[in-house]
């Protein structure tokens, strides 16, 4: 403050202070309360507040105008995210800050000009319950009581907002409660957490309470700290009561190691076998034990087990007679566990798994006991399970979680939680490892469904309108080079730049093609297929493009069925995975391409699609190249995506490939990691019709349907309607110049009043699809309903399929994609009218 500043400093003012050192009194008990460990920063900064009110009244005793502006502690109080509130002993309003007044809007707080905000005021804005909470906080501080209450504002069916009300007495000099400070957090967040934890916690005690073994838990004194209710019924007491109880006295006898006898409160005995692990606290004792409880099941003997066995089957005479043990192995819930358990030795190599094993990956157990685990499991998961076996046997860990895939019988793909733990000698020495596997196939797959899903439309939608767009420029721009061409001839000196940018024209519209692959808005020809004809005739090309230093190798399965697809986009998904492949293997390799029959019993999750049964010709092509880090498997048909250098591919290879397989019927997988190579697989629906398919069904598909006239010129009125102005100019310009009489439109609305307006009969409509306003299907099927006989074609930058079931199976409607040249325009005019 200035010198000539009469006002007392703010250092000198008890109340500031007073507010300041309750707020870190409160700190310090909230801290305590909320999070023990924190209590000593809390009680630090309750501290360095006491020795500010030391200096306080030091420099208010020294009476200087010169003494230090604190203001900025004022304003930082302000400006606390937490709300104060300081009322006398009658809750009557004393001071507040700025965050209270947002934090209790709700009560008829207003920040702008601090409306005084009573105890009685929040007390009545609240629910009852919670109100009178509050209000008996109130009144305990008359006894210098503290508390808090926790309460639900702009109560909703989700994303309620939650506080925490806190209130501390002040006190004066004689020890009297003078007053009390009120303090507000927004606690919405941790109240979240907590609810989401709390159901996770329900949840797994759910699980863990109607186990069909017994569970419970204890101290290193082996008193009881939780007991599941299987085992509390087995006993025959409420889990709460046995909470607190010796588990040695459950006991009724031990015989040996082998056996634990315990007994019920009846009176009735039953044997058990115990499994347990330990918790040990920084100290390295023991904090608790984890125990498995399995009724009617012991530890084998083998030596035991070996000469009762030799005794039986003297007096049986039959060596079948009874099972045999295998030395050491245990008959408990192994067998029968609701998860898949594995042993592995020391080197990854299966020594026995239990039924439920088997049967999640489909095989029996002589055909993966004594193989290396790793040969189930998917490429990209084996390294991380390789460092954490590393890590358990040198006894860096004790134990670890983590996701692995294993590819299964049928086809399917499997997604499980692996907890991998150590197998120990009576030395602790590590000589094998268990894995325990829980089946999360059905959850992962809803998720990973669902977020593929949404993204990959999102991405379709976005490359199929960026295509239509570009369709619409490229047609203008194809189709005035051709009128230009018309007048400029090949002696012309302009005749070579006009054909450069044609030709440079040409190529955008082969990636914009790729883009409507991708979106799966392309126009398909599908023709009935056989895959090993077509394999063997690309052989030729494939070794070509792929160099002498990759070896091409195929493999055809026997009688495989036809497929149905589109012969040109059926060669450019082979041709774009074999570059792709010859690309990953810079110093030569093998690919491969094999394929083959498979059946499908019943529908199939792998990855994020769902494949019904059926008839499948699955066709694979393999590399020994670098292979595909994980971080990038979820990327690999993304448009533009691409792990080549700058300027060595478009990233649209692959996209293209999943577009056409997907607007096929079939499906494509990778699997690939980092030094093991690539391999993809595709599954297309057999195809059992022997008829030669022809064209699709419904629209015609363009000039190709039919042959090309050798005189383009015609007669007759034409409705063009098309709201890109540059194709609309271009191809009336172009349909005058072969003598027709073209009436223009930019929208549908537009066209129905040229239609109004004309009493000369029009002969033929040529319609975008896609416009704003009106578009042309809902434009032609008005116009149908009065002239009955007139000739369509639609026109798009998208195929023809997406819109089949608009505009119905009519012979009459005709559609012409874009981009189109002036000649497809005047051959597909030509042909319409003609009735060819």
């Amino acid at each position: 403050m200035s010198k000539t500043d009469k006002s007392p400093s703010l250092l000198a003012r008890p109340t500031l202070w007073l507010v300041l050192s309750v707020i870190a009194g409160g700190m310090v008990s909230t801290v305590q309360w909320q999070h023990p460990q924190a209590f000593m920063i809390a009680a630090g900064l309750a501290s360095v507040a006491a020795v500010f009110l030391v200096l306080a009244a030091f420099l208010a005793g020294r009476r200087t105008n010169a003494g230090p502006d604190v203001s900025v502690l004022a304003e930082a109080l302000d400006n606390s995210t937490d709300g104060y509130l300081v009322t006398d002993i009658d809750g009557a309003f004393i001071y507040s800050n700025a965050s209270l007044h947002r934090l209790l809007a709700f009560a008829g707080a207003n920040d702008a000009g601090r409306r005084v905000l009573s105890i009685e005021a929040i007390v009545k804005a609240l629910d009852d319950g919670d109100g009178e909470q509050v209000a008996r906080l109130q009144s305990s501080l008359r006894d210098a009581g503290t508390g808090h209450v926790e309460f639900a504002v702009r109560r909703r069916e989700v994303n309620s907002e939650w506080r925490r009300l806190t209130v501390s007495p002040i006190k004066n000099k004689a020890g009297s409660v003078t007053g009390a400070l009120w303090r507000v957090e927004d606690i919405t967040s941790s109240t979240e957490v907590e609810a989401i934890r709390r159901a996770e916690e329900d949840r797994i005690s759910d699980m863990l309470d109607l186990l069909p073994v017994g569970f419970f838990s204890a101290d290193k004194d082996g008193i009881l700290l939780y007991v599941n209710q299987t085992f509390a019924r087995w006993i025959g007491l409420p889990p709460e009561r046995m909470r607190g109880m010796a588990f040695a006295d459950l006991i009724a006898e031990v015989d040996g190691e082998e056996e634990i006898i315990l007994k019920d409160t009846e009176g009735r005995t039953f044997a058990i076998a115990l499994e347990q692990s330990q918790k040990d606290d920084p100290l390295g004792d023991v904090a608790y034990t984890r125990s498995i409880v399995l009724r009617d099941l012991v530890w084998l003997d083998p030596a035991r087990d070996a000469r009762d066995e030799a005794a039986a089957v003297d007096a049986a005479g039959d060596p079948g007679a009874l099972g045999t043990a295998d030395g050491g192995q245990v008959m408990w819930l192994y067998d029968e566990a609701p998860v898949a358990i594995i042993k592995l030795d020391l080197n990854g190599v299966i020594n026995d798994c239990n039924r439920a094993f088997t049967k999640l990956i489909g095989i029996h157990r002589d055909n993966c006991v004594g193989k290396p685990f790793a040969d189930w499991m998917a490429k990209e998961d084996r390294g991380d399970l390789t460092a954490c076996m590393s890590k358990i046997v040198m006894g860096i860990s004790r134990g670890a979680q983590l996701e692995i895939r294993l590819p299964a019988s049928g086809d399917r793909e499997l997604v499980t939680d692996a907890y991998v733990r150590p197998i120990v000698d009576r030395d602790n020495d590590v000589i094998g490892l268990a894995l325990h596997l829980i089946n999360m196939t059905e959850q992962k797959n809803l998720e990973v469904q669902f977020t593929q899903s949404q993204k990959m439309q999102a991405v379709g939608q976005l490359a199929g309108g960026v295509a239509h767009d570009f369709n619409n420029l490229l047609t203008a721009m194809i189709g005035f080079c051709d009128l230009l061409l018309q007048r400029h001839g090949p002696d012309d000196p302009s005749f070579e730049d006009i054909q450069h940018i044609r030709q440079n024209a040409n190529r955008a519209t082969n990636l914009v093609r790729q883009l409507l692959a991708f979106s799966r808005k392309q126009t398909l020809q599908p023709v009935r297929l056989e895959v090993p004809d077509l394999l063997s005739e690309l052989s030729n090309l494939l070794r070509r493009l792929i160099g002498e230093t990759v070896e091409l190798v195929i493999e055809h399965g026997k009688s495989l069925p036809a497929i149905k697809a589109d012969r040109g986009q059926f060669d450019q998904v082979i041709i774009n995975l074999a570059v792709n492949a010859r690309d990953a293997m810079p110093g030569g390799g093998t690919l491969t391409i094999r394929s083959s029959d498979t059946r499908l019993d019943a529908s199939v999750q792998r990855g994020h699609d769902l494949m019904p049964a059926g008839r499948y010709t699955l066709i694979e092509v393999s590399d020994t190249g670098e292979g595909i880090s994980r971080e990038n498997l979820d990327r690999i048909f993304e448009p533009f995506f691409t792990t080549k250098d700058v300027g060595s591919g478009t990233g649209l290879g692959l996209s293209t490939v999943y577009g056409i397989i997907h607007q096929t019927g079939g499906y494509i997988f990778v699997d690939s990691a980092p030094g093991e190579g690539t391999s993809f697989s595709i599954y297309l629906p057999a195809f059992e019709d022997e008829a030669l398919l022809s064209a699709p069904e419904g629209l015609a598909t363009g000039p190709a349907a039919a042959p090309v006239p050798a005189d383009l010129t015609g007669q007759g009125t034409i409705l063009l309607v098309e709201d890109e102005g540059a194709v609309r100019m271009f191809a009336a310009r172009a349909l005058r110049n072969k003598g027709y009489l073209v009436l223009e439109a930019e929208n549908g609305e537009a066209a129905l009043d040229t239609i109004n307006g004309q009493d000369q009969k029009i002969d033929l409509i040529v319609s975008d699809v896609i416009m704003p306003g009106m578009d042309g299907h809902t434009f032609v099927n008005l116009v149908r309903q009065e002239l009955k006989d007139v000739k369509v074609i639609l026109m798009s930058g998208y195929a023809e399929e997406t819109f089949r079931d608009e505009i119905g199976r009519d012979s009459s409607i005709h559609f012409l994609g874009k981009p189109f040249t002036l000649k497809d325009l005047a051959t597909k005019v030509k042909t319409v009218l003609d009735g060819r």
